[in-house]
């Protein structure tokens, strides 16, 4: 039988997963809405996701440290710039790169992807001068959850808010998709876009609209991240990238509401593991259990 103390550090650690799970949760989402219309994979909303938190940190720091502004403002204008910034580079590089490639060949669009992430990465590193950005610590109030001697279980204001957000921007998404006319066009287009076509349903603009709101929940996800973390690199872009692709290979990629449970799910377990288990082994367990679950997947669908 577990001990208080026992119990209250598995609560804290399962309040700790929780902004990880809601993350994961909020990119699976927003890729599984493109990835089940053009069964591409595509790591270009992890590269949306790093280059929306650098865009967030460079802008804040410019708002606070050139501009004299107070802080809440300063990051109001970082928000806002790199929402718009990032919404405008995935509209050039999707018209001008994904879409031709797409045409051609299912591996050219990851390795033009990958390209675009290094592109990017740089163009925020040229801006910023090759400094590394931080944000100042914000939100960071302590709300505890159980007041247990020694050892209470608490999280921060910062980490409530982003689990809320980004839990309402996918349970929004879901019964938008379940419930509205653009949900059934989406859901028509993902099943047959030729059939769909047939019965007057615009293919094309059902695919320009899923892949704008991809690009929009990477946006937000990026912002809300750097928030939380303080900074952003494109190491950290491409390994949720990378995760997020996999665990929607492995999931339907015609539901994101099941996709963006996998992806809660494995958040959780990844931060259990770090939790109870050797931590320097953490990514390695868990990206070989993404690979058999993904091997094991792709033979019950050929049977």
């Amino acid at each position: 039988m577990l001990s208080d103390t026992q119990l209250a550090y598995f609560l804290q650690q399962s309040l700790n997963a929780a902004p990880v799970a809601a993350l994961y949760a909020m990119l699976a989402f927003g890729y599984s809405l493109s990835f089940a219309l053009t069964k591409r994979a595509d790591f270009t909303p992890g590269a949306l996701f790093a280059f929306a938190g650098q865009v967030f940190v460079y802008f804040t720091a410019f708002g606070y440290d050139r501009l004299w502004l107070i802080y809440p403002a300063a990051l109001a204008i970082g928000a806002t710039a790199s929402i718009t910034y990032t919404l405008l580079a995935a509209a050039i590089v999707g018209d001008k790169v994904i879409r031709p490639l797409a045409r051609i060949s299912p591996n050219s669009v990851i390795t033009a992807s990958l390209a675009i992430m290094i592109v990017l990465m740089e163009l925020v590193r040229i801006a910023a001068s090759a400094k590394d950005l931080w944000l100042s610590p914000f939100l960071n109030e302590r709300i505890t959850f159980w007041a247990h001697p020694g050892y209470p279980v608490v999280l921060t204001a910062i980490q409530v808010i982003n689990v809320v957000s980004m839990t309402a921007i996918v349970l929004l998404g879901a019964a938008v998709l379940a419930y509205s006319k653009q949900g059934r066009s989406w859901r028509a287009v993902s099943d047959d876009a030729f059939a769909a076509t047939l019965l007057g349903v615009d293919a094309g603009r059902v695919l320009v609209a899923a892949a704008l709101i991809t690009a929009g929940i990477s946006a937000v996800a990026g912002v809300l991240a750097t928030a939380y973390y303080g900074s952003m690199d494109f190491g950290a872009g491409l390994m949720f990238g990378l995760k997020v692709v996999m665990i929607a290979a492995i999931g339907d990629q015609s539901s994101p509401a099941k996709c963006a449970l996998g992806a809660a799910l494995y958040g959780l377990a990844e931060t259990m593991w770090g939790a109870y288990m050797p931590y320097v082994w953490r990514d390695l367990a868990m990206f070989s259990g993404l690979v058999i679950l993904a091997v094991v997947a792709r033979q019950e669908r050929r049977v």
